[in-house]
């Protein structure tokens, strides 16, 4: 990525604007057109350098009040198999696999995200069930200390 790239993901890691023409603010504040910005734009999501751009929800003040990262003993053998069921339910927000230690066997990690602790509850059971799973341990969240989304580039800019 060039130094233009970077000031664009800079722009775009802010809050989206809220005006008439949201992406021609956005390129006036890179310093180029709304055509040239969107093309970039375009690019960088068909070679995969932006997933996505979208909302991110307050999930507390929408009423999910419960998030639990929960902690799976899977046979390795079954790896592949049982993260790809977690990961589809509605309610995984991420599901990625750990090393583990001789005192710590959990190799498989989902966030599960509900209304209250009972229905987190609820989801780690039936996903128990329908992978057949017996071990986890369930490790709720008591206080968040931050939650963001990982900023780019941003020593780039102290550096021009």
């Amino acid at each position: 990525m060039d130094a233009l790239d970077k000031k664009i993901i800079r722009v775009m890691q802010n809050d989206f604007p809220l005006v008439p023409k949201p992406y021609e603010e956005l390129a006036r504040q890179v310093g180029m057109s709304e055509d040239e910005l969107l093309l970039r734009l375009r690019a960088y999501k068909q070679n995969g350098q932006i997933r996505k751009m979208g909302a991110v929800l307050g999930h507390y003040t929408a009423g999910f009040l419960a998030n639990v990262l929960c902690a799976w003993v899977v046979p390795v053998d079954r790896m592949d198999e049982v993260a790809c069921a977690m990961a589809a339910h509605a309610a995984v927000s991420h599901c990625y696999d750990r090393t583990t230690t001789p005192d710590w066997p959990y190799n498989i990690y989902t966030m599960i995200h509900a209304t209250s602790r009972d229905k987190c509850d609820a989801i780690a059971d039936q996903l128990a069930v329908e992978n057949g799973l017996s071990q986890r341990v369930m490790l709720y969240s008591i206080k968040e200390w931050k939650k963001t989304s990982m900023r780019y580039f941003e020593n780039d800019k102290l550096a021009q």
